[in-house]
Protein backbone atom coordinates (compact mmCIF):
# COMPACT_ATOMS: atom_id res chain seq x y z
CA UNK A 1 0.00 0.00 0.00
CA UNK A 2 1.24 3.62 -0.52
CA UNK A 3 2.41 5.42 2.44
CA UNK A 4 0.26 8.41 3.10
CA UNK A 5 1.31 11.46 5.67
CA UNK A 6 -2.09 11.54 7.15
CA UNK A 7 -5.09 9.04 6.66
CA UNK A 8 -7.18 11.41 4.37
CA UNK A 9 -4.82 12.26 1.88
CA UNK A 10 -6.02 8.65 0.05
CA UNK A 11 -9.54 10.88 -0.69
CA UNK A 12 -9.14 13.65 -3.62
CA UNK A 13 -7.65 16.76 -3.53
CA UNK A 14 -10.91 18.67 -4.07
CA UNK A 15 -9.07 21.83 -4.02
CA UNK A 16 -7.11 21.19 -6.97
CA UNK A 17 -6.96 23.33 -9.86
CA UNK A 18 -6.76 20.50 -12.40
CA UNK A 19 -10.73 20.43 -11.31
CA UNK A 20 -11.71 24.02 -12.18
CA UNK A 21 -11.03 25.20 -8.61
CA UNK A 22 -10.74 28.75 -8.43
CA UNK A 23 -10.25 31.78 -6.10
CA UNK A 24 -13.21 33.93 -6.38
CA UNK A 25 -12.24 36.50 -3.88
CA UNK A 26 -8.92 37.71 -1.69
CA UNK A 27 -8.57 40.35 0.39
CA UNK A 28 -5.03 40.35 -0.58
CA UNK A 29 -2.62 38.82 -2.99
CA UNK A 30 0.15 41.45 -3.43
CA UNK A 31 3.11 39.88 -3.38
CA UNK A 32 1.49 36.19 -4.79
CA UNK A 33 -1.28 35.09 -7.03
CA UNK A 34 -3.81 33.04 -4.89
CA UNK A 35 -4.96 30.49 -7.56
CA UNK A 36 -1.08 29.14 -6.91
CA UNK A 37 -2.68 27.70 -3.72
CA UNK A 38 -4.36 24.67 -5.56
CA UNK A 39 -1.43 23.61 -8.19
CA UNK A 40 -1.33 19.97 -8.33
CA UNK A 41 2.90 19.87 -8.25
CA UNK A 42 5.09 20.61 -4.97
CA UNK A 43 5.96 24.27 -4.54
CA UNK A 44 9.00 25.02 -5.70
CA UNK A 45 12.14 27.75 -5.05
CA UNK A 46 13.16 30.43 -7.48
CA UNK A 47 16.50 31.41 -5.83
CA UNK A 48 16.64 34.91 -6.49
CA UNK A 49 14.18 35.60 -8.97
CA UNK A 50 11.75 38.87 -8.40
CA UNK A 51 9.25 40.32 -9.74
CA UNK A 52 7.44 44.35 -9.56
CA UNK A 53 6.18 43.57 -6.21
CA UNK A 54 9.00 41.43 -5.02
CA UNK A 55 10.41 37.88 -4.08
CA UNK A 56 8.28 35.60 -6.34
CA UNK A 57 7.23 32.63 -4.42
CA UNK A 58 4.49 29.84 -5.16
CA UNK A 59 1.95 30.31 -3.02
CA UNK A 60 -0.29 32.49 -1.67
CA UNK A 61 0.97 35.89 -0.16
CA UNK A 62 -0.11 38.62 1.27
CA UNK A 63 1.41 42.07 2.17
CA UNK A 64 2.01 43.12 5.96
CA UNK A 65 -0.67 43.98 7.47
CA UNK A 66 -0.57 47.82 9.02
CA UNK A 67 -4.06 47.57 10.69
CA UNK A 68 -6.77 45.69 12.19
CA UNK A 69 -8.03 42.18 10.47
CA UNK A 70 -7.17 39.86 9.16
CA UNK A 71 -6.50 38.10 5.07
CA UNK A 72 -8.76 35.19 3.61
CA UNK A 73 -9.97 33.97 0.28
CA UNK A 74 -13.07 32.30 -0.94
CA UNK A 75 -12.85 29.85 -2.92
CA UNK A 76 -14.71 27.59 -5.37
CA UNK A 77 -14.21 24.08 -5.12
CA UNK A 78 -14.08 22.09 -8.68
CA UNK A 79 -16.22 19.71 -7.13
CA UNK A 80 -18.02 19.62 -4.33
CA UNK A 81 -17.96 16.94 -1.59
CA UNK A 82 -17.90 15.81 1.86
CA UNK A 83 -14.34 17.05 3.77
CA UNK A 84 -12.34 14.40 5.49
CA UNK A 85 -8.50 16.36 6.00
CA UNK A 86 -6.85 19.70 4.82
CA UNK A 87 -3.06 20.26 4.38
CA UNK A 88 -2.35 23.48 5.00
CA UNK A 89 1.35 23.77 3.20
CA UNK A 90 3.62 26.81 4.13
CA UNK A 91 6.51 24.96 1.62
CA UNK A 92 9.57 27.81 1.28
CA UNK A 93 7.67 30.25 3.22
CA UNK A 94 9.90 31.14 6.12
CA UNK A 95 9.71 34.38 7.76
CA UNK A 96 6.76 34.99 6.13
CA UNK A 97 4.03 32.66 6.85
CA UNK A 98 0.94 33.09 9.18
CA UNK A 99 0.92 32.07 12.39
CA UNK A 100 -2.23 30.47 11.85
CA UNK A 101 -5.51 29.68 10.00
CA UNK A 102 -8.81 28.44 9.75
CA UNK A 103 -11.28 26.97 7.43
CA UNK A 104 -15.01 28.05 6.89
CA UNK A 105 -17.63 26.16 4.30
CA UNK A 106 -20.56 26.12 2.51
CA UNK A 107 -22.75 24.91 0.32
CA UNK A 108 -24.62 26.27 -2.41
CA UNK A 109 -26.70 23.53 -5.13
CA UNK A 110 -25.99 26.98 -7.82
CA UNK A 111 -24.42 30.07 -7.59
CA UNK A 112 -21.52 31.81 -5.64
CA UNK A 113 -21.82 33.23 -2.05
CA UNK A 114 -22.95 36.75 -1.12
CA UNK A 115 -22.49 38.80 1.95
CA UNK A 116 -25.56 36.83 2.98
CA UNK A 117 -24.27 33.27 3.09
CA UNK A 118 -23.88 31.72 6.15
CA UNK A 119 -20.79 29.89 6.55
CA UNK A 120 -20.02 27.12 8.75
CA UNK A 121 -16.66 27.03 10.51
CA UNK A 122 -15.10 23.09 9.80
CA UNK A 123 -11.53 23.68 11.16
CA UNK A 124 -10.81 26.57 14.15
CA UNK A 125 -7.73 28.09 14.37
CA UNK A 126 -4.87 26.11 14.24
CA UNK A 127 -1.56 27.17 14.69
CA UNK A 128 1.55 27.24 11.64
CA UNK A 129 4.74 26.81 11.27
CA UNK A 130 7.23 28.05 8.46
CA UNK A 131 8.28 26.22 5.63
CA UNK A 132 5.96 22.79 6.97
CA UNK A 133 2.82 20.39 6.24
CA UNK A 134 0.08 21.22 8.92
CA UNK A 135 -2.40 17.94 8.43
CA UNK A 136 -5.81 18.08 10.13
CA UNK A 137 -9.01 15.86 9.78
CA UNK A 138 -12.29 17.68 9.54
CA UNK A 139 -15.47 15.66 10.78
CA UNK A 140 -17.89 17.62 8.65
CA UNK A 141 -20.71 15.06 7.00
CA UNK A 142 -22.46 18.12 4.52
CA UNK A 143 -21.49 18.87 1.44
CA UNK A 144 -19.36 21.51 0.56
CA UNK A 145 -18.65 23.39 -2.27
CA UNK A 146 -17.30 26.89 -1.75
CA UNK A 147 -14.61 27.56 1.17
CA UNK A 148 -13.32 30.46 2.98
CA UNK A 149 -9.94 30.18 3.89
CA UNK A 150 -8.46 32.60 6.64
CA UNK A 151 -5.26 33.56 7.80
CA UNK A 152 -4.15 35.34 10.69
CA UNK A 153 -3.31 38.43 10.08
CA UNK A 154 -1.39 38.01 7.05
CA UNK A 155 1.40 36.48 4.98
CA UNK A 156 2.33 33.66 2.68
CA UNK A 157 0.45 29.76 1.97
CA UNK A 158 2.46 27.42 -0.37
CA UNK A 159 -1.09 24.84 -1.34
CA UNK A 160 -3.85 24.12 0.22
CA UNK A 161 -5.03 20.83 -0.30
CA UNK A 162 -8.46 19.99 0.50
CA UNK A 163 -9.20 15.98 0.25
CA UNK A 164 -12.76 14.58 0.70
CA UNK A 165 -15.05 12.45 -1.54
CA UNK A 166 -17.14 14.02 -4.83
CA UNK A 167 -20.79 14.53 -4.10
CA UNK A 168 -22.35 12.50 -6.98
CA UNK A 169 -25.86 12.37 -7.11
CA UNK A 170 -26.30 9.16 -8.89
CA UNK A 171 -29.66 8.62 -9.30
CA UNK A 172 -29.73 11.91 -11.87
CA UNK A 173 -27.97 10.16 -14.58
CA UNK A 174 -30.52 7.82 -15.32
CA UNK A 175 -28.80 4.70 -17.53
CA UNK A 176 -26.87 6.25 -19.83
CA UNK A 177 -22.86 5.31 -19.44
CA UNK A 178 -20.51 7.40 -17.47
CA UNK A 179 -16.83 7.00 -16.42
CA UNK A 180 -17.44 5.03 -13.22
CA UNK A 181 -13.51 5.14 -12.01
CA UNK A 182 -13.28 9.13 -12.76
CA UNK A 183 -11.95 11.13 -9.81
CA UNK A 184 -15.16 13.57 -10.54
CA UNK A 185 -16.87 11.07 -10.27
CA UNK A 186 -15.65 9.24 -6.93
CA UNK A 187 -13.29 7.12 -8.02
CA UNK A 188 -9.57 6.85 -6.07
CA UNK A 189 -7.20 4.81 -6.66
CA UNK A 190 -5.86 2.87 -3.45
CA UNK A 191 -2.58 0.92 -4.13
CA UNK A 192 -0.11 0.18 -7.05
CA UNK A 193 3.15 -1.11 -7.16
CA UNK A 194 5.06 1.16 -7.80
CA UNK A 195 4.96 5.17 -8.83
CA UNK A 196 8.47 6.42 -9.52
CA UNK A 197 7.49 8.95 -12.36
CA UNK A 198 4.32 9.43 -12.39
CA UNK A 199 1.25 9.08 -9.10
CA UNK A 200 -1.95 6.63 -9.62
CA UNK A 201 -4.35 8.82 -9.20
CA UNK A 202 -3.53 11.05 -12.48
CA UNK A 203 -4.95 8.16 -13.92
CA UNK A 204 -8.60 9.29 -12.78
CA UNK A 205 -8.23 13.09 -13.35
CA UNK A 206 -10.34 14.84 -16.02
CA UNK A 207 -9.27 15.55 -19.83
CA UNK A 208 -6.34 14.16 -21.11
CA UNK A 209 -3.02 14.22 -19.91
CA UNK A 210 -0.76 17.28 -20.38
CA UNK A 211 2.62 15.61 -20.89
CA UNK A 212 4.41 12.33 -18.99
CA UNK A 213 3.85 13.53 -15.95
CA UNK A 214 0.55 14.02 -15.61
CA UNK A 215 0.04 9.92 -15.97
CA UNK A 216 1.10 6.96 -13.88
CA UNK A 217 4.21 6.13 -14.61
CA UNK A 218 6.71 3.30 -13.05
CA UNK A 219 10.21 3.01 -12.82
CA UNK A 220 11.75 0.15 -15.35
CA UNK A 221 11.53 -2.95 -13.89
CA UNK A 222 14.75 -5.65 -13.41
CA UNK A 223 12.87 -8.20 -11.06
CA UNK A 224 10.24 -10.48 -13.12
CA UNK A 225 6.45 -9.86 -12.83
CA UNK A 226 4.76 -6.97 -13.77
CA UNK A 227 3.03 -3.21 -12.58
CA UNK A 228 -0.90 -3.05 -11.25
CA UNK A 229 -2.45 -0.74 -9.80
CA UNK A 230 -5.97 -0.79 -7.47
CA UNK A 231 -8.96 1.42 -8.49
CA UNK A 232 -12.21 2.02 -6.15
CA UNK A 233 -14.73 2.68 -8.48
CA UNK A 234 -17.05 6.02 -7.58
CA UNK A 235 -20.37 3.73 -7.52
CA UNK A 236 -20.80 -0.06 -8.04
CA UNK A 237 -21.77 -0.59 -12.10
CA UNK A 238 -21.25 -3.48 -14.98
CA UNK A 239 -18.90 -2.18 -17.62
CA UNK A 240 -19.31 -1.79 -21.19
CA UNK A 241 -16.00 -0.16 -21.96
CA UNK A 242 -12.51 0.42 -21.00
CA UNK A 243 -10.18 3.33 -22.20
CA UNK A 244 -6.65 3.25 -21.50
CA UNK A 245 -4.87 5.67 -23.18
CA UNK A 246 -0.93 5.60 -23.64
CA UNK A 247 -0.64 9.60 -24.53
CA UNK A 248 3.18 11.10 -24.40
CA UNK A 249 4.07 7.65 -23.32
CA UNK A 250 6.15 6.91 -26.43
CA UNK A 251 9.35 5.10 -25.38
CA UNK A 252 7.97 4.01 -21.67
CA UNK A 253 4.54 2.34 -22.57
CA UNK A 254 3.61 -0.80 -21.48
CA UNK A 255 3.96 -4.07 -23.68
CA UNK A 256 0.20 -5.22 -22.83
CA UNK A 257 -2.31 -4.64 -20.07
CA UNK A 258 -5.40 -6.37 -18.25
CA UNK A 259 -7.69 -5.66 -16.07
CA UNK A 260 -9.10 -8.22 -13.05
CA UNK A 261 -12.37 -6.85 -10.95
CA UNK A 262 -14.71 -7.85 -8.19
CA UNK A 263 -17.50 -6.97 -6.27
CA UNK A 264 -15.96 -6.20 -2.81
CA UNK A 265 -18.39 -6.10 0.16
CA UNK A 266 -16.75 -4.97 3.61
CA UNK A 267 -13.34 -4.26 4.37
CA UNK A 268 -10.68 -1.78 4.44
CA UNK A 269 -8.89 -0.42 1.78
CA UNK A 270 -5.50 -1.80 3.28
CA UNK A 271 -7.24 -5.33 2.63
CA UNK A 272 -7.48 -5.03 -0.73
CA UNK A 273 -3.79 -5.57 -2.27
CA UNK A 274 -3.98 -9.29 -1.23
CA UNK A 275 -7.55 -9.80 -2.13
CA UNK A 276 -6.70 -8.52 -5.86
CA UNK A 277 -4.84 -11.71 -6.35
CA UNK A 278 -7.93 -13.38 -6.71
CA UNK A 279 -9.99 -10.96 -8.93
CA UNK A 280 -11.52 -12.62 -11.70
CA UNK A 281 -10.59 -11.69 -15.27
CA UNK A 282 -12.45 -8.24 -16.66
CA UNK A 283 -10.03 -7.69 -19.45
CA UNK A 284 -7.92 -10.14 -21.08
CA UNK A 285 -4.10 -9.32 -21.79
CA UNK A 286 -4.25 -6.49 -24.27
CA UNK A 287 -1.23 -5.46 -26.85
CA UNK A 288 -0.88 -1.61 -26.36
CA UNK A 289 0.74 1.03 -28.73
CA UNK A 290 2.14 4.35 -27.57
CA UNK A 291 0.45 7.62 -27.65
CA UNK A 292 -2.55 6.61 -28.36
CA UNK A 293 -6.35 5.72 -26.72
CA UNK A 294 -6.89 1.96 -26.96
CA UNK A 295 -10.55 1.43 -26.37
CA UNK A 296 -11.91 -2.31 -25.49
CA UNK A 297 -15.74 -3.03 -25.56
CA UNK A 298 -16.22 -6.70 -26.97
CA UNK A 299 -12.99 -7.93 -24.98
CA UNK A 300 -14.98 -7.44 -21.64
CA UNK A 301 -15.96 -10.34 -20.10
CA UNK A 302 -19.41 -9.98 -18.30
CA UNK A 303 -18.47 -9.87 -14.64
CA UNK A 304 -21.66 -8.25 -13.46
CA UNK A 305 -21.58 -5.14 -11.16
CA UNK A 306 -18.30 -4.45 -9.71
CA UNK A 307 -17.01 -1.91 -7.16
CA UNK A 308 -12.86 -2.48 -7.91
CA UNK A 309 -10.54 -3.44 -10.30
CA UNK A 310 -7.05 -4.07 -11.01
CA UNK A 311 -4.70 -2.53 -13.92
CA UNK A 312 -1.72 -5.05 -14.62
CA UNK A 313 0.84 -3.59 -17.05
CA UNK A 314 3.30 -5.86 -18.56
CA UNK A 315 5.74 -5.75 -17.41
CA UNK A 316 6.22 -1.69 -16.80
CA UNK A 317 5.71 1.69 -18.06
CA UNK A 318 3.22 4.65 -18.14
CA UNK A 319 -0.07 4.97 -18.80
CA UNK A 320 -1.94 8.32 -18.76
CA UNK A 321 -5.51 8.05 -18.47
CA UNK A 322 -8.01 4.88 -17.62
CA UNK A 323 -11.98 5.14 -18.05
CA UNK A 324 -13.91 2.54 -17.17
CA UNK A 325 -17.46 3.34 -18.87
CA UNK A 326 -20.20 1.47 -17.68
CA UNK A 327 -23.55 2.00 -16.19
CA UNK A 328 -24.13 2.61 -12.08
CA UNK A 329 -26.02 -0.68 -10.76
CA UNK A 330 -29.47 0.40 -8.68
Amino acid sequence: MIAYAAPFEKYLNLADARLGTRALSVSDDWFADVNRLFQPHAAVWKEGVFDDNGKWMDGWESRRKRFEGYDHTVIRLGVPGTLKGVDIDTSWFTGNFPPSASLEACYLAEGDPTDSTPWVEVLAAVELQGNSHHYHAIAYDQPVSHLRFNIYPDGGVARLRVHGIPTVDWSCGGDAPMDLAAALNGGRALACSDQHYGHMSNLLNPGRGVNMGDGWETARRRTPGNDWVIIALGHPGTVEQVVVDTLHFKGNYPDSCSIQAAFVKGGTDSQIETQSLFWRELLPSQKLQMHQEHHFAEQLRDLGPITHLRLNVFPDGGVSRLRIIGRPAR
